[in-house]
């Protein structure tokens, strides 16, 4: 079974960084795009940061300039480098990716999701 878990959450004041990190693990014969959302308290979940199979890039309007979406591919790993965080980066980030691996039927291409890490941001 395809899993993927998000580290590297926690507490930092403004200005700080933090480098997240996704771990695709289970049966996987390729990983295509891959992306980071989060969601904070009260506001719809949003698309952070996408990179491509063939590493192109795109992030969100306000995370330009201060994040930086990343993979390595023979590791399944995919990191998000957080510098000059703000108090409105708080909130529950999550993995996505587009996975061809093993189901439950044999095999299949679909997006997986991580169970979030939950990043703060305050003084």
């Amino acid at each position: 079974q395809v899993q993927l878990v998000e580290s590297g959450g926690g507490l930092v004041q403004p200005g700080g960084s933090l480098r997240l990190s996704c771990a695709a693990s289970g049966t996987i014969f390729s990983i295509n795009a891959v992306g980071w959302y989060r969601q904070a308290p009260g506001k719809e979940r949003e698309l952070v940061a996408v990179i491509t199979t063939e590493g192109g890039t795109n992030y969100a309007d306000s995370v330009k300039g201060r994040f930086t979406i990343s993979r390595d591919n023979a590791q399944k790993m995919v990191y998000l480098q957080m510098n000059s965080l703000k108090p409105e980066d708080t909130a529950v980030y999550y993995c996505t990716a587009d996975i061809t691996g093993a189901t439950t039927t044999g095999w299949g291409r679909r997006d997986y999701w991580g169970q979030g890490t939950q990043v703060t941001v305050s003084s």
